[in-house]
């Protein structure tokens, strides 16, 4: 069985060599039809357009996302072929949340802020908003959660409409996928209207997809004092970031917020499982996250260990210092651990 796999998977290599002795591991935005022609399965992230161009003809009966996302997946396409999909969703929700909960944590320390008493709007309130939803309520944050979705399905909990974190929010922050159709678009969803209804300049965290923060009406709401800060971690036109937004941004980091090593292995284990399961194969072992060094100790209480453990300002000043660098800085991360 020959499965093609994206070279920047971490952690998966041993377990794949238990499932076949024909893993082929290529750059993932360089994959192509020659590549997948006689493979059995692919197991890609997001920069492997997943289509007809790519598989029209091949052998592939199975394809994993090691993602949440899968904008890059051609569903119907998919569907038509007969080739059966799977994604990641949930795997990487604690190590966003990590990464939210940092920004918040340097809004206290750097800003001023003060958190307990201020408003949070969650647009998108799934797997990963749930998450943040948790973390601002421990820090005494009134929450509001805006998911259409959720909120036509019944679910329990209060909704608050858009318009409404548009006028109470402080910090607004985006966990939605990518639709640029359907009943619920969200393509464009924080646009140059939305930005000139902001009634109290709160600060913008994307950590969703790109194009769900219209970048050029980001960067006038910057320049105009529509908004406090901007906290951006995933770019519309990905590697090719607008540079000017990067340097107005507070924090700009290269697509990485769900890159900890428990959300990448999380993701492994979830593609070896969908593997296993669509080939009938005998499962390996669980994989584990590697240990990191015990070299941080708690200065100043909770908040010091955890913004030592994760601070995203690190991050930021790599990618500012090289925009260039985005698909390296993304490709190579360096091992981040979730606090447990």
């Amino acid at each position: 069985m020959k499965i093609v796999i994206d070279d920047k998977i971490p952690y998966i290599r041993e377990a794949m060599a238990r499932l076949t002795a024909d893993a082929v591991y290529l750059k993932g935005s360089e994959i192509g039809p020659a590549d997948v022609s006689d493979a059995d399965a692919l197991v890609v992230r997001t920069r492997t357009r997943c289509d007809e161009r790519l598989l029209r003809g091949s052998s592939v009966k199975f394809i994993a996302t090691a993602t949440i996302g899968f904008d890059h997946i051609d569903a119907g396409y998919l569907r038509r072929a007969g080739i059966e999909w799977m994604s990641c969703p949930g795997c990487n929700a604690a190590s966003v949340a990590q990464y939210v909960r940092s920004v918040l944590l340097l809004l206290r320390r750097d800003r001023g802020a003060r958190l307990a008493g201020m408003t949070l709007g969650i647009v998108g309130c799934g797997h990963v908003g749930s998450k943040v939803k948790a973390v601002a309520e421990e820090y005494g944050m009134r929450v509001l959660v805006n998911d259409p979705p959720r909120q036509e399905r019944g679910d329990e909990g209060a909704f608050a409409t858009l318009a409404d974190i548009e006028r109470e929010a402080d910090v607004v922050t985006f966990h939605v996928p990518l639709a640029k159709d359907g009943p619920h678009p969200t393509f464009h969803l924080a646009d140059a209207a939305f930005f000139n209804r902001l009634a109290k300049k709160p600060v913008v965290i994307n950590t969703s997809r790109g194009a769900v923060v219209d970048n050029d009406a980001l960067l006038d709401a910057i320049i105009y004092n529509k908004v406090a800060d901007a906290v951006i971690d995933t770019w519309e036109n990905e590697p090719r970031i607008s540079l000017p937004l990067l340097r107005r941004a507070w924090i700009g980091t290269p697509h990485i917020a769900g890159y900890s090593a428990d959300g990448k292995v999380n993701a492994d284990n979830m593609v070896i499982e969908g593997l296993c399961r669509h080939f009938g194969l005998r499962r390996p072992p669980l994989i584990t996250p590697p240990q990191l060094p015990s070299t941080f100790v708690p200065a100043d209480g909770d908040d010091a260990l955890r913004l030592q453990l994760y601070n995203p300002l690190d991050d930021s000043a790599r990618l500012k210092a090289d925009p260039g660098k985005f698909e390296e800085l993304r490709g190579n991360y360096p091992l981040r651990r979730e606090w447990v």
